[in-house]
């Protein structure tokens, strides 16, 4: 059977890795077929590079993704793009549409990684815009819940007047 998987490079203690497809009998560092992407967990963000033709070839014709592999194709894009070559779409635009995505990504000249913008990362920025998305949509339902509340306790002073006027011609 044929895998995609990490293949562990760098230096001790500050490891890198490549997306290779290999046989699954092969050992971790050992012989592999082709390397379609990288992997850099030490970056902030972690750099991702997957050569968009080659994983969806390899996945197309059954090469099976291992867990890790799995995840960072999900964060990438590229289980979902597989996703819709499975259902038809043709192999050309998907390749041109993963090719636009890595063409908005900023990349600093100095070490060709993710340039962080004003010292932050992207992905920091991402989590605090949608944190700040998720407190204004809590922020709208506790106002809904609240005017849901008031017209509730109108209704039961209009209900308890009514009572009181029915109890009033009873008499």
């Amino acid at each position: 059977m044929v895998r995609i998987r990490f293949r562990r490079m760098g230096l001790k203690g500050q490891p890198s890795y490549r997306i290779v497809v290999t046989d699954k009998r092969s050992p971790r560092d050992g012989r592999f077929i082709e390397i379609i992407g990288f992997h850099n967990p030490r970056t902030e963000p972690a750099t991702d590079t997957i050569k968009e033709e080659r994983a969806l070839h390899w996945l197309n014709v059954g090469a099976q993704p291992s867990e890790a592999v799995m995840l960072l194709m999900k964060r990438t894009g590229t289980w979902a793009r597989f996703e819709r070559l499975r259902k038809g779409e043709s192999m050309e635009t998907l390749v041109a549409e993963a090719q636009a995505q890595y063409a908005q990504i900023e990349v600093s000249p100095k070490t060709r990684y993710p340039a962080p913008a004003d010292g932050q990362s992207k992905w920091k920025a991402a989590e605090r815009a949608a944190a700040a998305s998720a407190a204004a949509e809590a922020e709208a339902a506790a106002k809904d819940t609240g005017d849901a509340v008031d017209a509730l306790e109108a209704d039961a002073k209009k209900v308890a007047k009514t009572v009181e006027g029915e109890a009033a011609d009873a008499e």
